[in-house]
């Protein structure tokens, strides 16, 4: 990747009038704002529609697009909707935070109502980006299945044809209008995505996309392609229920057979580290690697080309499974029950070698415990991986997520959605760290605390971070602005509260343009 620098903040925190960032012009403003910092990187969170804690690493499908960030301004210049119906959308409740109960309504509302004016002209374009697009049409047939299964996980369906993916059922679902509506929806975010994104490019900012490694286990991938995940053995199935009724039998606190497990075989996760003692149980289920190696890794090569459509650059999350993942019983209580598996190693990329020319647009979080096989895995397998400010400060540790030890390629941080702000981090750090960090960023006097755009403790680590030898360097749109752990985007292993913090025009009106533009010039960025 070229030398710059860049912002993360997510489609979902822009400012704009209803409730939550869009694909408008406010997003084509922080682009231009970008070019006028000299940045060359705009870093965002997967595109995915939010599921489980709103997160977009928890979604119903691995491909179909978040419906929440289809612009309604733009879908009345298609005459789909009337300038009244579009004030109608707006929220203005709390600029700051997002509200999903509302929107999930709202948005649904708007976008049933536009699909209603689509005219013979428009439907032949969806019906045509269906027949290009196998991954559209799956979303479509199971969110149509899902609408009338009160949003059920498809294990839960009534319609045993349905549940098992059925192809006669199947086609029968294609034929109603529901299913149309959801790949109108499809239609209108890729379309509405592509137009945005162009204009963005010509401001000279490439977007850095982000994807989960894992999907959900209630997913359109999961119900439409069973064989290539470890699902539940049906005798081991049958043992855990015995095996609960007897020891109810004698202890009637005994806990339930978790409802995974009489699903998935294993489940992901990863075991204890600096964000949890027990490590964090995500749930999702685990891929066969043996199947997706016998068929080319098929299903992987088309999640990938996909990506490279919405995204300049992809950030492959958790991307350690690539070598080793970590494996839990899907009834087990934590992850510390956990252990680590092999994952599909250097043959997977020699495979997306021949598929896309090389690798040269992949990015791979390769943070967590680093055993040896990682390391040596990400020797060979030259894709840029991940440095953190915020990990390197401990008094005496000669870390690799100090800046002096960054290589060339890499992408290094301040600190990821998954972090606290930098400023929220100064105040919770101990003492000794934080004096750490201050000496080591040259800051001198005595009020690291202050914050704001101008805040001099996040301005001396950002500039740490420019000086360095890293190609790529990003910062969170909330160091930028110099505010609190109070705007963190996730708290990792909290289910609720996350993925909702936005900012004003204001905000972003109040960041200092000038100096960002003259520390990339001075580092030669």
């Amino acid at each position: 990747m070229r030398r710059g620098g860049g912002v993360l903040m997510h489609i979902s925190s822009l400012p704009g009038p209803f409730g939550i960032g869009v694909f408008g012009e406010e997003a084509i403003s922080f682009a231009k704002q970008l070019q006028k910092q000299g940045m060359r990187y705009w870093q965002v969170l997967p595109f995915t529609y939010p599921g489980m804690g709103d997160s977009p690493y928890q979604s119903f499908s691995a491909f179909a697009g978040n419906w929440m960030f289809i612009d309604p301004r733009r879908l009345m210049k298609r005459g789909l909707l009337t300038a009244d119906e579009v004030v109608g959308y707006e929220y203005n409740v709390n600029k700051w935070r997002i509200d999903y109960d509302f929107l999930r309504g709202n948005k649904e509302d708007m976008l049933r109502k536009a699909y209603s004016r689509a005219d013979a002209d428009l439907m032949k374009k969806v019906s045509e980006f269906i027949k290009k697009n196998k991954w559209a049409d799956d979303v479509a047939v199971y969110q149509a299945i899902k609408d009338d299964n009160y949003q059920q996980a498809w294990w839960e369906w009534k319609d045993e044809a349905l549940k098992n993916c059925e192809p006669s059922a199947v086609a029968k679902v294609r034929d109603t209008d529901n299913y149309k509506f959801h790949a109108f929806v499809q239609y209108i975010f890729m379309e509405e995505w592509t137009a945005v994104k162009k204009e963005i490019n010509d401001c000279g900012i490439a977007i850095i996309g982000d994807m989960p490694i894992y999907v959900s286990g209630d997913s359109a991938d999961v119900w439409g392609a069973r064989e290539q995940f470890k699902m539940a053995d049906p005798k081991k199935v049958e043992k855990l229920l015995k095996d609960y009724e007897k020891a109810y039998a004698k202890d009637k606190d005994t806990p339930k057979v978790k409802q995974e497990a009489l699903i998935f075989d294993k489940v992901a996760g990863v075991p204890p580290d600096y964000f949890s003692v027990d490590g964090q149980l995500w749930g999702n289920p685990i891929y066969d690697w043996d199947k997706h190696k016998k068929d080319g890794y098929k299903w992987w090569m088309s999640r990938i080309e996909e990506s490279y459509k919405l995204y300049d650059y992809l950030r492959i999350d958790h991307f350690r499974a690539f070598s080793s993942y970590w494996e839990v019983e899907a009834n087990a209580k934590t992850a510390r029950e956990g252990a680590w598996m092999k994952g599909p190693g250097l043959e997977f990329f020699e495979v997306l070698d021949k598929k896309f020319g090389d690798r040269s647009r992949l990015i791979a979080e390769d943070l967590g415990e680093i055993t040896p096989d990682l390391a040596e895995f990400m020797a060979n397998v030259h894709i840029p991986g991940m440095r953190v400010m915020e990990f390197a400060f401990n008094p005496g540790d000669n870390s690799s997520f100090l800046p002096h030890n960054f290589t060339d390629n890499c992408v290094a941080y301040t600190g990821t959605h998954d972090n606290n702000t930098l400023l929220g981090w100064l105040w919770d750090s101990p003492e000794n760290v934080r004096k750490c960090c201050l000496e080591y960023c040259g800051f001198e006097g005595d009020n690291w605390g202050d914050g704001g755009t101008g805040s001099k403790s996040c301005r001396a680590i950002i500039k740490t971070l420019w000086m360095s030898h890293a190609d790529v360097v990003i910062i969170p749109i909330q160091d930028m602005l110099g505010y609190g752990g109070d705007t963190r985007m996730n708290t990792p292993g909290t289910p609720t509260g996350n993925w909702r913090v936005r900012f004003t025009k204001e905000d972003l009106d109040g960041i200092d343009n000038d100096w960002y533009r003259n520390l990339n010039r001075i580092y030669f960025r």
